[in-house]
């Protein structure tokens, strides 16, 4: 497979055509269900955003990043944290309970040397700070970015457009 050299530009076209929700109208069910799920309100819809926002840089999508980093921004999320999830590390912008979350997502998303993905220990930090429903709440919320992660990275929709129309 050949690279893209990294001086080459970036076709402002979505590589698939078609808009792949127009091709199976069944998605906006599914679409609708899962936002439902992760809006129940068991977690603050910043720290869905910022584990969203995260997955999509893992995956390395720039769709998804910039529409998370968007959904933020539109939230009233400092540029600050919004910029600083890349490093949330060592980043003095989140909460305990945010770090947990952004170490879930990560621990998820990223192969391990170690064994399991989430370790036991892990599980009783982010489980430290959601309860029952809070956490099955974080599980589907990156559940439910990773749905579209196949659509970001084979259709590529073009970043920065409309959510409702990246194809347009």
């Amino acid at each position: 497979m050949e690279k893209r050299a990294i001086t080459a530009e970036v076709p402002a076209a979505p590589r698939m055509p078609e808009d792949p929700a127009q091709l199976v109208p069944e998605l906006a069910e599914v679409s609708a269900a899962l936002l439902r799920a992760t809006g129940n309100g068991s977690v603050p819809r910043s720290t869905i955003g910022l584990v969203q926002l995260r997955a999509g840089q893992i995956v390395g999508s720039t769709y998804l990043t910039v529409l998370h980093a968007g959904f933020l921004r539109k939230a009233g999320q400092s540029e600050e944290r919004i910029a600083s999830v890349a490093s949330w590390w060592d980043s003095p912008y989140f909460t305990a309970a945010e770090r947990a979350a952004l170490a879930l997502v990560e621990a998820v998303l990223q192969p391990s040397t170690d064994g399991e993905r989430v370790s036991d220990e892990l599980y009783a930090q982010v489980a430290g700070h959601y309860e029952g429903k809070a956490l099955a709440t974080l599980m589907f919320a990156i559940g439910q970015v990773n749905f579209f992660v196949p659509v970001a990275l084979v259709a590529k929709p073009v970043p920065g457009r409309s959510f409702t129309d990246p194809w347009g």
